[in-house]
């Protein structure tokens, strides 16, 4: 029997099924620095792990995306569930595995990649599902739905803290290893993988509309495809370069063919470029992302320094208060908005509301590099706000506009999102601070600077220099004081730089603005449901 309206026990669902991908996050931005030094990461490496964590999203999402409406939503919310288990076995085992001479490194990165394959298998299922319980108000409704991701922020941070924070009374038991945040991605992982059996999910709007399999293709394109592409292979080609597979000094012409031929070939099939205004929203994709989760997979670790100085001047703390209390902090704010997304982008448009949020998000990150004492929490108000309807909103105006791409144009932007972050976005916050460090202390330090440096690394961002931290353990009190200082200036300088995207955002979006105010203004495509079309299965 065919329901009178949506599932809310699905929605339910795929509301928790996101809780469980930002638990994995925030566990993850909690554990780094606990993990840099225990298996001796330098600081582009911990970028490189936030980064695994995201980029393999976008091959899950996509590849989903293709064939989603043949498998179906259930079998693709089990293979979500499987990577996620194999995530947290993987991670809890890693000192076990680096004891019998594995790379902690290799480790942590593989088990970060298998954990993202899932994160976007849940995407490529919940946003189409959404989407079609919701024809009449997605927006709104992606919005709430993404409350799940900044509400799993927050549920998991505390939870995180409370298993060992200096500011919190904490049984020894309970925060004595680091295994046992790791465990709590379980909670919401079982939680959905339970909910999903007895939950019936309808049919995509895009089929149920009679739309065919080629014309979703269209909508994205030749032009699309190389955007998907090119990240694609570029990160494919970087990780077979750290197992010794060198491409040489025509690396670069070799990714870009390889990319070129996938995006030809799609376009000779589909004998389409690809929609102009798709292509404009992917290429603002970029920014939109770095600027929400890059910044957040670094927010913790660059604002330490700050964070424990405020714990000690203002709250009397003696080890002052972690950075992950901004992460903490700003989440909640974006969760109790993102319920009242539905009056605000009825007042304003989505577009409106994503120029409004790129101009609050670049004064808030400016803000944040530059604040001390309690104005940070200002600035970090500022930031949340800011930041808070970038990725349901963008996603609301591609369901919105492009209907016929069904669940590929909806979820081939996510998964370029993630993809931008994790190739270029959570590196690029390591390496500007790697870079720097290295700078700073050439010049100002340069007999402390041969002493401690490693040697040169390889990074998508060109050869860097960061330290060794074996080799700082051996130097003394002061010059271990002017490393540190030198790194605070060197989160410092990351988050300046990341201010910049959302600078980009805001005149991308008051351009679509005069573009659809020249058209009449900003109007969502309706697709029409054939009579014999089926609703659930």
């Amino acid at each position: 029997m065919v329901s009178s309206g949506p599932d809310m026990k699905l929605f339910a669902a795929c509301f928790t099924s996101l809780i469980a991908t930002s638990f994995g996050f925030i566990v993850r931005v909690f554990l780094m620095d606990t993990w840099a030094t225990e298996f001796g990461l330098s600081a582009t490496q911990k970028g490189e792990i936030f980064g695994v964590g995201l980029w393999p999203f976008a091959i899950s999402i996509v590849l989903f995306s293709l064939i989603i409406d043949k498998i179906g939503y259930r079998t693709a919310m089990f293979f979500a569930f499987v990577c996620h288990a194999a995530y947290m076995a993987i991670v809890i085992a890693a000192p076990t595995l680096v004891a019998q001479g594995m790379s902690g490194y290799w480790v942590l990165y593989l088990g970060s990649f298998i954990g993202a394959l899932g994160n976007g298998t849940v995407e490529a299922v919940i946003n189409p599902v959404v989407a079609t319980m919701f024809k009449e108000q997605k927006t709104k409704w992606l919005n709430i739905l993404h409350a799940g991701w900044p509400g799993g922020l927050v549920l998991g941070g505390i939870l995180a803290l409370l298993l060992g924070d200096s500011t919190v009374s904490t049984p020894e038991w309970l925060s004595s290893d680091w295994r046992l945040k790791v465990g709590l991605v379980g909670l919401p992982v079982f939680a959905y993988g339970a909910l999903m059996l007895v939950c019936k999910f309808p049919v995509n709007e895009r089929v149920a509309a009679g739309v065919s399999f080629k014309d979703m293709l269209k909508e994205v394109g030749m032009l699309g495809a190389f955007l998907v592409s090119v990240l694609i292979v570029f990160e494919l080609a970087n990780v077979a370069e750290k197992f010794g597979l060198k491409l040489g000094d025509e690396g670069l012409y070799v990714k870009v063919g390889v990319a070129a031929a996938i995006a030809i070939g799609f376009g000779l099939y589909t004998m389409s470029l690809g929609r102009p205004l798709f292509v404009i929203l992917m290429l603002i994709m970029v920014p939109l992302a770095i600027t929400e989760l890059g910044t957040d997979s670094w927010i913790s670790d660059l604002m330490t320094p700050v964070m424990k100085k405020l714990g000690q001047d203002y709250f009397g703390l003696l080890d002052g208060l972690k950075g992950a209390w901004v992460l903490i902090y700003t989440s909640f704010i974006m969760m109790v908005l993102r319920f009242c997304a539905g009056p605000i982008v009825h007042k304003i448009s989505p577009l409106g509301l994503l120029a409004v949020s790129a101009g609050i998000a670049a004064v808030g990150l400016f803000s944040l590099s530059l604040a001390t004492g309690i104005a940070i929490i200002f600035a970090a108000t500022l930031y949340a706000f800011g930041k808070t309807f970038f990725w349901p909103t963008m996603l609301g105006v591609v369901s919105e506009q492009f209907p016929k791409g069904g669940a590929l144009t909806l979820n081939a932007i996510a998964g370029l999102g993630m993809m931008a972050v994790g190739i270029v976005g959570s590196p690029l916050l390591g390496n500007v601070q790697d870079k720097e460090i290295d700078k700073e202390l050439k010049a100002n330090h340069a007999g402390l600077h041969a002493k401690i440096m490693d040697d040169e690394k390889p990074s998508v961002f060109g050869k860097y220099q960061p330290v060794d931290d074996k080799k700082l353990e051996g130097a003394s009190a002061a010059e271990k004081a002017i490393v540190a200082e030198t790194g605070n200036i060197a989160k410092k300088s990351a988050l300046t730089t990341v201010a910049i995207f959302p600078i980009i955002m805001l005149v991308s979006y008051l351009l679509l603005l005069a573009y659809f105010r020249s058209r009449g203004g900003y109007k969502a495509v309706k697709l029409h449901e054939e009579p014999t079309a089926p609703t659930e299965y």
